[in-house]
């Protein structure tokens, strides 16, 4: 069942949301080469705790830890461990944050040092591909309007789009309805209505599209091994648009 949003429950998630900026910031300060993913994930856990909320992503459906860090070919869902992060690497960090039992979800991929060009352009087109799609969400639009605007950028800059894995609706709990798709159909699919929350995130590949799970049955990595990138936003629909509320603050809203 798709849920509207009260303005109370909407300003509960716009603080799950800052919170989840502001941890996506501190784990930011401490990404470099020689640090372990589990370090990072001890670094989120203390912070979005100590402001008295809880990852989202800990013991979700059995999820060992409180944030997702997935490395060059690893998609989404990539478990933190002694893994060091070296330079040359392309990690996606995926965070989710519980206030007062309401969610918010957002990733984003950085470069750490020196890579080739295409893996530039993969992260930063990746990145444009989201707010691409986000530009398509106000009342009265449709689900595959957004898919639709993702994959047509993704495919022009010669990326391809992971269809095994979607955005979706965000609420009291992080993974809800509808579910929202990186490709589509113009016109199709449910229609958006202001109060709706979804999380929109596209996961695009430098290579081809396909993907595998590996033996901990949460790391979804790419089939050709080439990097790919994934960054997401929770936004909430409006009349006339729409405003991310995992965003910067300080950014003007949509």
């Amino acid at each position: 069942m798709i849920s509207i949003k009260s303005n109370r429950e909407i300003k509960l998630m716009r603080e799950a949301g800052i919170l989840n900026y502001k941890t996506h910031e501190e784990v930011k300060k401490h990404l470099k080469p020689g640090i372990t993913t589990k370090e990072l994930d001890k670094i989120a856990y203390n912070f979005i705790s100590s402001h008295n909320a809880k990852p989202s992503f800990l013991n979700y459906e059995g999820y060992p830890a409180s944030i997702c860090v997935s490395i060059n070919d690893e998609v989404v869902h990539g478990i933190p461990g002694k893994r060091k992060i070296k330079n040359g690497d392309v990690v996606s960090i995926d965070i989710g944050v519980e206030v007062h039992g309401y969610h918010s979800d957002a990733a984003r991929t950085y470069i750490i040092g020196d890579v080739a060009p295409e893996i530039r352009d993969l992260v930063n087109n990746t990145e444009k591909a989201l707010m691409v799609g986000l530009s398509k969400i106000h009342e009265g639009a449709k689900i595959g309007d957004i898919g639709y605007a993702i994959s047509d950028y993704a495919h022009k800059h010669g990326l391809s789009v992971v269809r095994e894995l979607v955005g979706h609706g965000v609420g009291t709990n992080i993974h809800e309805d509808p579910d929202v798709p990186n490709f589509g159909n113009l016109g199709h699919g449910i229609t958006l209505k202001a109060g709706m929350v979804i999380a929109v995130e596209p996961m695009l590949n430098l290579g081809e599209r396909y993907v595998y799970m590996l033996d901990d049955d949460w790391t979804i990595c790419t089939e050709d091994g080439l990097p790919s990138a994934h960054f997401e936003h929770t936004v909430v629909v409006t009349k006339d648009g729409y405003e991310i509320l995992t965003g910067d603050i300080s950014d003007e809203k949509e």
